[in-house]
Parts: C-alpha cells; structure tokens; sequence
C-alpha cells in the first residue's frame, strides 16, 4: 500500500500539467518593451559581434541562470531555508537564413537543476517552486526538454512537431507560465495542471491565425516524456487531442481575449477509488479523461507604459480517472506599479483546486487528502536589463488535512548572458 507522500505525488507524476492554448495578452503587462540596442539584454553583450553575426545567419542562443532562496515563514513540515539553481538554455535554428528552406526553424530548450531547495513543502500537493521542481528527473542533470521543428504554413499557419516543453507554450502569455523564474513560482500559474498534459509531451500542434478566433490543433503521446528522445513507442498507449479557439478584440475600449479549450485523452488509467489496493486486487481501470477550460485576459487601462490586466481561467473535468475535478485560477498582472520604476514587473494571483471525490474517499483512512487553494504575490525589480530580482510571498491551504496553513517567503535572482 502506498504511504501519504506517495500519493500527494501521484498526480504530478502521471503528468497533469496543462499548455492550454492560452488567450492573447491583455496589454502584454508583463513582457518589457524593446530594447534599443536587443544584446544589451545579455550579460556578455554581443560577443564582440558573434552573437549578431551568428543571428544573422540563422542561429540564437540565449543562456540563462536562476538562483533561488526560499523557505516556509509558518507552516509544517520541512522548515529549512534553502539555495537552488536553475540554468535555462535555449538554441534556436532558422531554416531559411541558414540557406536550407523558407519558413523552417528547430527550436530546443536545456534545463539543468542544482541545489538543497525542495520544490514541494508543507503539505501542499502543487509545488510552490516549479523552478526547482521541473523537469522531471534527478537533479544535476542536463535535460533537452524541447527538440522540436517550426514550419510557417501559409501566411497564418505554424506547425510545429517533435519533443515539446509544455511550459514553453505558455512564454508569452504575461500571466502564466514563465517557467517558475519570470513571473509566479507556483505550478497553479506557472504550469495550471489540468490532468491531460504531461510536462513534456511529444507529439505536433498547430496554430492557425485568423481574425478575430485563433485556433489551436494538438495532438500528442499522453505520457510524459522528459527522459525520452525517441519516439519509438509512440501512441501506444493511447493519444490525447485538443482543440483550442481564441477570439481576440475590445471590450469596453480595453483589449480583450476570451479563450476555449477542450482536451481529450485515451489513455487508460486507474480507477481511482481502488487507488490503494494491492495490484492483484485492482479490479476496473478507466480509458478516457478529459478537461475543458474557459480563459479570459482584459486590460483594465489603457497604458502602454504601465500597463494592468486581470486575468482568469476555470476548468472542469472528469475527476476519475482524472485526478482533478474542476479548478479556478485568476488574478491581475502589470509592469510600472512604483513612480520611477517603469520596467518592474509584478503579479498577484489565487487559484482553487477541487480533488477527485473518488481520490479523496479511496485514500481517506490514510490521510486527509482535500481541495488546496492558495494566494501568490511577486514583484520583479529590472536592476539591468540583464538582471531581475524576484521578492515572492505565498500563502497556502495545502491538500494534505493534517498540515497547517503555509506562509511560503522566497527570492530569486535571474541572470541572462
């Protein structure tokens, strides 16, 4: 029989983050404006012109590092104040300036965690530091967690196909997303888990422009595959398809995008109310699990230089073999909230989570297993162009019943070279 922490970890491991094709910026409050001179951004500068030149001819490389503190302020369980890092490396290729083809690209993303840092504490089933959390995997390890090709299809189509880092998908979305170092430190925003998407997914999405609904096609292996570079047995446990429609435009004077997404998956899982029988005396399973969620992101000024947008997304789904129910995540993202600062970045966010009944009755004589709900505020200090500094306060009602409410305080320190 699994013991209590096995079973807070289970969702994560059966791989139950989201890309939900998100809904288009309100304002983009988070996304800095351009950089005058672009290699200003980095640390080591041009490079003495390679890194134009290597630009120029089809080829961009962008390193990053992550340096982390963080600790529970109140709260159960591990209380240590700890150190971890993170480097993030990202080596993109243009088909077309590298003389091959028009239109063509590879994109790939390296990630690589070091430290004492528990990405997961204090009862709480997400954890409260994706950073050090992702990718699945031991630490100290270098892990390729996006090899995928780009394809223009026409005007307003893109293909993309192969080894996708499901966070990535979400980079330029100014709320979610930004892969637990640009923005929130929770996976209820960084990556909302949903119970159809895994980490890293391998598979093809497509992404057709039109005016005013986008859309977004995906279809991909239901298991995660961060350890994986072959798709030798692909499909073969089932595939999860997804559709997702964005209509973008004004709502009272303010830009407004109101977002659809369904996803569907084959793949056969557990009956959840027999979670803890021994192998031998699991009697059912259950083949297909779902969700379906609503996102919205409105501008509440009009700004270009401080902007603000709210932002909410609310879902619902199957809740077994899906371990999750139905979950509400929303708050306000903007840039330029203090007079001569108007390049810091900050956020506050709240999310709720609703548990599987059949999950929360089948384990109920091991643990109090409940619905989490938590609160998240960042606010992102640009000291250069190159440099940011995070201040990060979370408060959380953890899923583990027997586990006091967590003040989690935290500071990270984001380098680009």
């Amino acid at each position: 029989m699994p013991k209590a922490s096995q079973l807070t970890a289970l969702p994560l491991l059966a791989g139950i983050l989201t890309a939900a094709a998100g809904t288009g910026p309100a304002g983009n409050p988070a996304a800095p404006p351009p950089e005058p001179d672009p290699f200003a951004a980095h640390l080591t500068g041009d490079w003495g012109g390679l890194r134009r030149s290597l630009a120029g001819h089809g080829v961009s490389l962008d390193l990053e590092y992550t340096l982390f503190y963080q600790g529970l302020g109140s709260g159960d369980g591990y209380d240590n104040w700890d150190f971890g890092g993170r480097a993030d490396a990202f080596v993109n290729l243009d088909t077309e300036k590298l003389g091959l083809w028009s239109g063509g690209g590879l994109r790939t993303h390296l990630e690589y965690r070091h430290g004492d840092l528990r990405g997961s504490r204090a009862g709480a089933l997400w954890p409260v530091n994706t950073g050090m959390v992702l990718p699945l995997g031991e630490y100290e390890e270098i892990v390729a967690t996006s090899i995928y090709l780009t394809q223009r299809a026409g005007s307003r189509g893109v293909l993309m196909a192969g080894k996708i880092n499901a966070v990535d998908l979400l980079a330029a979305d100014p709320f979610f997303g930004g892969w637990g170092t640009r923005r929130f430190q929770n996976i209820a925003f960084v990556a909302p888990p949903s119970g159809v998407v895994p980490p890293t997914i391998m598979g093809a999405v497509f992404s057709l422009q039109t005016a005013p609904v986008s859309w977004t096609f995906m279809a991909f292996d239901p298991n995660d595959r961060t350890s994986d570079y072959f798709p030798d047995d692909l499909f073969d446990d089932g595939v999860n398809l997804s559709l997702g429609a964005t209509w973008s435009g004004e709502l009272a004077g303010r830009k407004t995008s109101i977002g659809v997404t369904g996803t569907y998956s084959t793949k056969e899982g557990t009956d959840l109310r027999e979670i803890l029988l021994p192998p031998e005396l699991v009697t059912s399973t259950r083949r297909g699990s779902w969700n379906t969620a609503l996102q919205i992101s409105h501008a509440l000024n009009r700004s270009d230089s401080r902007p603000l947008g709210l932002y909410l997304k609310a879902a619902i789904a199957d809740g077994n073999p899906n371990p999750i129910q139905a979950s509400i995540i929303g708050g306000i993202a903007g840039k330029g909230l203090l007079p001569g600062r108007p390049r810091d970045t900050y956020g506050l966010g709240t999310f709720y989570y609703d548990f599987s009944d059949d999950l929360q009755d089948a384990v109920s004589t091991l643990v109090h297993f409940k619905n989490e709900c938590g609160v998240e505020l960042y606010y992102c200090w640009e000291l250069t162009p190159w440099w940011h500094l995070t201040a990060d306060v979370q408060w959380i009602d953890p899923a583990r019943g027997d586990f006091d409410d967590a003040l989690v305080l935290g500071v990270h320190s984001r380098l680009a070279f």
